[in-house]
Formats: C-alpha cells, structure tokens, sequence
C-alpha cells in the first residue's frame, strides 16, 4: 500500500506545470516551512508527502484499534 500512495502522488505532481493562487499568507507559510533556496514546488511536494504517510499511519492505526490480532507466535 505504501509503494501505491507514492506512485500516486509521483503521477500527480509529475502531471506539468501550472500556476495556482494562493494567499501572501499562505505563501509566508510556505516559505517557512521551506529551507533557504528551496523552491515552492520542493514544499509542496514535502507536504503531500507527509501528509500520504500521515493518512497511511492514521488507516493502520484506525485497524488496529479495532481489530483482534492474533501474534504470529501463537498461530
């Protein structure tokens, strides 16, 4: 599932370049999220990147909080 999500999110930003809008707020936020002569585009893709594993590691932790596990040492 893992090796999925970033093939995914390799296909969407990988898609050509375009121009979005966003607010000067945003853009600081960006900017400080960034290091020293990072690019926009680098943030962003940073972003989407944590935020496929975040959701990945919230799905995991989700199942396993309500499913029964057998330890593979007792099957």
């Amino acid at each position: 599932m893992v090796i999925i999500i970033i093939v995914v999110i390799k296909k969407v930003i990988d898609m050509g370049n375009t121009t979005i809008s966003i607010t000067k707020e945003t853009k600081k936020a960006l900017l400080e999220l960034g290091t020293k002569g990072e690019t926009y585009e680098s943030i962003i893709k940073k972003l989407i990147k944590r935020f496929a594993w975040k959701k990945l590691d919230d799905e995991w932790n989700k199942i396993l909080a309500t499913d029964e596990f057998i330890p593979l040492d007792e099957l």
